[in-house]
């Protein structure tokens, strides 16, 4: 098409006239969504055809224009960094059809179903790379026909079949409000898929494809594992070393354990709250685990968490490395008492709902919470006590007139065989690892609801706290957990599973 640029030049002067016009900062937040939306459609096109011209380009075009090659010359048109430019060819790379030497017609991409929901605008650069890299990783091992299976595989879940691809569940209606559907009953695409979940569903894939591919290269890494303390100097032993995947897996599951701003934590100084009108320091400081810091960062990005509520205690200025540091220290020591290890789950707060006699048949009052004096609004309450027990001191004229404790604390075994079933946060695009999560009854536990594993679903923080007005809600069916979204992420809101589930049929060729 000899007009192409003269149709890009259009979209820039439309581009141009959102941007002259001056109404972004003013838009109401359902405008600012759709208008987010619009916006990733057309990125993910105009991604498209960077990639597409890349790929469709002769081997010497990036000399036709004096570049040494092609990454030099991405940078200079695109102005982007090395990065950028080395992202695109390699997504160039999966989607380049090559030219037939005795017929000269274009043959089929390596991904080519992919390469369709990249020119759809499905998916962009991103979300390319992150299906197609774990099956790159197997491909060696298996026939042409099976990759071909996981491109399409990965291409129906990057535009929202989700669960197409096992055994569907007799619909189960657990919810008498809800139309008489399951997450397994409807061929209809949900959602489009992140570029993380793209990956994890890769992954999953090429285990299926390659079930023994790893043992190579942990052969290997056995063989490279080390660790070294290094002679003291200015007051500090430097450490270097290499560890398997395991032993790192059980180390982050200590600083989880230290450092998990929901449990008991590591000893003084911990993390404190305050007003942000009293707070003198940033709220930016991080927490323990889960970010991708080296040892060598440890003296940068120093923060302070937040004040003392009284004043009296100093600063949290820890890094989250300085916090990992002290998280292992504080692991060491216990580990010589062993009995005293903290375990995930097993600090569950209590909650003491501290209201007059007469003011609690009416649903008023507040909650106080322990190393807290300061007044808790009630869905604050309820959100902690989902993952505890409730102890209630009745007052009346200043008398103590009963005690009661309710014990709705889901067990350490119980929280481990969620955490197996559930991996993450359930909420959709939320990888928080479920050892992190607050295990939430989906049926309240006041409205009757067991403390059970089909009663139990991990959800992060935040969205716990927000799940009564995010739009997100959540059922059981059968002891299978289900998720309808709000509108702006699911608009024809049906209930779907969480996360695509691993194919069982891929077989290695």
């Amino acid at each position: 098409m000899d007009n192409t640029a003269e149709l890009l030049d259009r979209v820039i002067a439309d581009l141009d006239a959102v941007l002259s016009a001056d109404v972004l900062a003013g838009l109401p937040d359902e405008k600012r969504m759709d208008v987010l939306r619009v916006a990733g459609d057309a990125f993910r096109r105009v991604e498209a055809v960077v990639v597409e011209t890349t790929a469709s380009a002769h081997a010497d075009f990036s000399h036709t224009f004096g570049c040494r090659g092609q990454n030099e010359l991405l940078q200079r048109v695109l102005r982007t960094d090395v990065a950028g430019a080395t992202r695109v060819g390699k997504t160039a790379d999966a989607v380049r059809r090559q030219i037939s030497v005795s017929s000269g017609e274009r043959l089929q991409a390596r991904f080519p179903a992919l390469r369709e929901a990249m020119l759809d605008g499905v998916i962009g650069v991103a979300g390319l790379l992150a299906a197609v890299g774990p099956i790159d990783k197997a491909a060696h091992k298996v026939g042409r026909e099976t990759v071909l299976e996981a491109d399409a595989l990965l291409a129906a879940c990057a535009r929202g079949y989700r669960t197409m691809f096992d055994d569907p569940v007799d619909p189960v209606d657990v919810d008498a409000g809800a139309e008489a559907e399951t997450a397994e009953g409807t061929d209809e695409p949900g959602p489009p898929a992140t570029p993380e979940d793209l990956r994890q569903y890769a992954q999953m894939i090429a285990a299926a494809m390659d079930p023994d591919g790893p043992e190579p290269s942990d052969r290997s890494a056995q063989n490279q594992r080390f660790f070294t303390i290094g002679r003291l100097r200015n007051g500090l032993h430097a450490i270097r070393g290499n560890i398997l995947p395991d032993v790192a897996a059980q180390m982050q599951a200590v600083f989880d354990a230290q450092c998990n701003p929901k449990t008991d934590g590591p000893p003084k100084p911990g993390v404190r709250f305050d007003d942000s009108e009293s707070a003198s320091g940033s709220d930016s400081g991080g927490e323990c685990g889960g970010d991708s810091e080296s040892a060598g960062d440890a003296g940068e990005g120093v923060g302070a968490d937040a004040d003392a509520p009284d004043g009296d205690e100093p600063f949290d200025r820890r890094s989250s490395a300085q916090k990992r540091h002290d998280a292992l220290a504080a692991a060491l020591g216990i580990a010589a008492r062993h009995a005293d290890m903290p375990t995930l789950g097993g600090a569950s707060p209590t909650l003491v709902v501290h209201v007059d006699a007469k003011d609690l048949a009416a649903g008023r009052g507040w909650a106080t919470m322990g190393g807290s004096e300061s007044p808790i609004p009630l869905h604050v309450a309820a959100h902690t006590a989902c993952t505890g027990a409730i102890q209630r001191v009745l007052f009346d004229e200043g008398r103590i007139v009963g005690i009661s404790v309710t014990d709705r604390v889901f067990t350490v075994h119980q929280r481990r065989a969620i955490i197996a079933r559930d991996r993450e946060c359930l909420i959709p695009g939320c990888h928080v690892p479920a050892s992190w999560c607050e295990i939430h009854h989906v049926t309240e536990h006041a409205r009757g609801g067991p403390t059970h594993t089909d009663n139990g679903v991990p959800l992060c923080w935040w969205h716990h706290r927000s799940l009564d007005w995010s739009g997100w809600e959540i059922r059981m069916n059968d002891g299978v957990p289900e998720i309808r979204g709000p509108a702006w992420w699911d608009p024809l809101g049906r209930w779907r599973a969480p996360r695509p589930r691993a194919p069982r049929h891929l077989a290695t060729a």
